[in-house]
């Protein structure tokens, strides 16, 4: 037996975030997604305890503005594409929005540390989100294209293709066989 989960990331980090530092007794704030004020300091030993605490679940501090900066970018990215309403502006004019900086500097700054662009995440982060909608399958290619602000399926397609290695209907089919397959296999 198979069963699908969809995970609220955000909320699931703010709550181990709250949980370690409960843990702890360190008197905190949480504020924006990924950012912890502290309203007394703490022992370099809470501090590495508080680190190692965090990594067992993925989590890391961040030490460098930059990658801070970089990460922030991530997730409002990751916010708007996953979004379940169709926000109605350009994804730069939401990302220098969000962050309150010029696009032309988060720009640079994100290729700088992550040797790619914003554009090349935003492109993986639709077909990522692509690729879940497909499996979920309530949703058409046309419905998908538009959720995720493409100006035509053709352009989704071709995306998902360069992406992948395969179109949106031939990531389906393998996606049907596999339900098949394993069903036989319950069933069997």
């Amino acid at each position: 037996m198979k069963m699908y989960v969809k995970f609220d990331f955000n909320a699931l980090c703010k709550k181990v975030l709250d949980e370690k530092l409960k843990e702890q007794g360190l008197k905190y704030r949480l504020l924006n997604f990924g950012e912890v004020e502290f309203y007394e300091s703490f022992t370099k030993e809470q501090h590495k305890v508080f680190k190692k605490n965090l990594e067992d679940y993925g989590i890391e501090i961040i030490e460098s503005q930059k990658i801070a900066l970089v990460q922030k970018i991530k997730d409002a990215i990751v916010e708007l594409v996953f979004s379940d309403e169709i926000v109605p502006v350009k994804a730069s004019i939401y990302i220098a929005e969000k962050l309150n900086h010029s696009y032309g500097y988060l720009s640079n700054l994100f290729s700088e540390v992550t040797f790619t662009s914003i554009e090349n995440f935003i492109i993986l982060q639709k077909i990522e989100h692509a690729k879940e909608l497909i499996i979920g399958n309530k949703q058409s290619l046309t419905e998908i294209a538009h959720k995720l602000n493409y100006s035509s399926v053709a352009h989704l397609s071709t995306q998902f293709k360069n992406t992948t290695g395969v179109t949106p209907s031939q990531f389906h089919k393998i996606v049907a066989k596999r339900r098949k397959a394993q069903s036989i296999l319950v069933n069997y």
